[in-house]
């Protein structure tokens, strides 16, 4: 199991001490940049309606079974060297891949073999909607995925990845489905300073459309 790292103290007044902590599972950071990375992750994606916490891989094959392929979620790594993990279902059945973190950045395990860099960003919502396909009717100068190509290598299987529809953990709110339609319909960066403080804010908070 991961433990909680040194900067938790040292991290004691940060923003987000008075309403979550993070859960003990963690493993020790290696700079305060990568604590504020995660703490920042977890907030989100606690958010996000289809992060499942410490759930085990053997509990997400179970749980996505049954449901269509592209389906997925979110979960803390069973691998002491990693965060989180991203369960998806495939036509070969579930898969599990590793979210790495490294140099302030999330990315997708890599094949050895592969000498072709993989996206990085600094949020795990932003990699999944990376690899989602552009939603309909979206615009041009919105958040949207970008339907990018990645192969997972499963047994020499080169299977490729879908995220299609997130496995949600519970009915989300009517004021976060309006904030994920708003992020996914707005040009956020031309129109965000229009806005009263509170809803930005509030968008600022979670900035995804899924």
């Amino acid at each position: 199991m991961v433990t909680h790292s040194k900067f938790d103290s040292v991290m004691s007044s940060g923003p987000f001490d008075n309403t979550m902590r993070l859960p003990h599972r963690y493993k020790t950071f290696s700079s305060k940049v990568q604590y504020q990375l995660v703490l920042t992750t977890v907030h989100k994606l606690q958010e996000s309606g289809f992060y499942w916490g410490s759930i085990s891989g053997k509990d997400a094959n179970v749980m996505l079974a049954a449901e269509s392929v592209g389906t997925f979620l979110i979960r803390d790594s069973s691998d002491n060297r990693h965060f989180f993990t991203l369960s998806v279902k495939t036509a070969s059945g579930t898969k599990n891949l590793r979210i790495q973190c490294d140099s302030g950045c999330f990315f997708l395990q890599t094949d050895p073999k592969n000498l072709q860099a993989v996206p990085r960003f600094d949020c795990v919502l932003k990699l999944v909607h990376h690899y989602m396909p552009p939603a309909k009717g979206a615009s041009s100068g919105n958040t949207r995925g970008g339907n990018a190509s990645y192969y997972i290598d499963s047994g020499g299987e080169k299977i490729p990845l879908e995220l299609l529809k997130p496995f949600s953990t519970c009915l989300s709110t009517l004021q976060h489905l309006c904030r994920k339609t708003v992020n996914g319909h707005l040009d956020m960066s031309g129109k965000r300073d229009q806005l009263p403080h509170p809803l930005k804010e509030f968008l600022q908070e979670y900035d995804a459309p899924i």
